[in-house]
């Protein structure tokens, strides 16, 4: 198994440690189940559309800027024939940034086929790295990444760089005024915020 590269770390003991968390893999796979079903919901007969559009985007800025914080960088990393791959899944995520602002109804067709599009070319990617993590390494990097996620913004910024380390400055700085705005307009941006959350399959 080859080290993947982690940003810094405390020190941990050598033998026979293993950190508590979830693993990157199974946080990101769990996501992708719940935003497939989240849309899959929306387009029902009895869809909740303006809050359930304000919680996909919410969930959906949230997800693509901790995966471009930790995931990808991790994933070229630990793959470097990977790297193509990883740059076309960070310029669709702009174009899926893109296609959120100011999402309406008529447009969650195209949107959803975008997400379909990411699940599957970043879970082939996730199912690559967790062949050549460890188990500890994934569950640290999920750790970051669940960090990440919550500090992240709440709405579609294509504009912001989208690779480390910048990324991982201003993401933070752009959120903390997107939750401000959230807070004042009363918008709801989690899943539990729903009358009916998607299940976790």
């Amino acid at each position: 198994m080859s080290a993947v590269p982690l940003p810094p770390l405390p020190p941990a003991p050598a033998d026979g440690y293993r950190p508590a968390g979830r693993s990157i893999a199974d946080i990101v796979d769990r996501e992708h189940r719940q935003l497939l079903e989240l849309l899959e919901q929306l387009s029902g007969p009895d869809s909740t559309p303006q809050e359930g559009l304000a919680v996909l985007t919410a969930a959906l800025s949230r997800h693509l800027s901790a995966e471009e914080q930790y995931l990808l960088p991790a994933v070229r990393a630990a793959l470097p024939t990977a790297a193509e791959r990883v740059d076309a899944e960070i310029n669709a995520d702009a174009a899926l940034l893109n296609a959120l602002k100011g999402l309406t109804d008529e447009a969650l067709t195209a949107v959803a086929e975008r997400v379909r599009r990411h699940v599957d070319g970043v879970g082939g990617l996730v199912a690559e790295l967790r062949a050549v993590a460890t188990e500890e390494e994934l569950i640290r990097l999920g750790n970051r990444l669940e960090i990440a996620e919550e500090a992240a913004p709440t709405r579609p910024h294509p504009g912001t760089p989208a690779t480390p380390p910048w990324n991982r400055i201003v993401e933070p700085a752009v959120g903390v005024v997107d939750k401000v705005l959230d807070a004042v307009t009363g918008r709801p941006t989690y899943l539990a915020d729903l009358p009916e959350p998607p299940r976790d399959r």
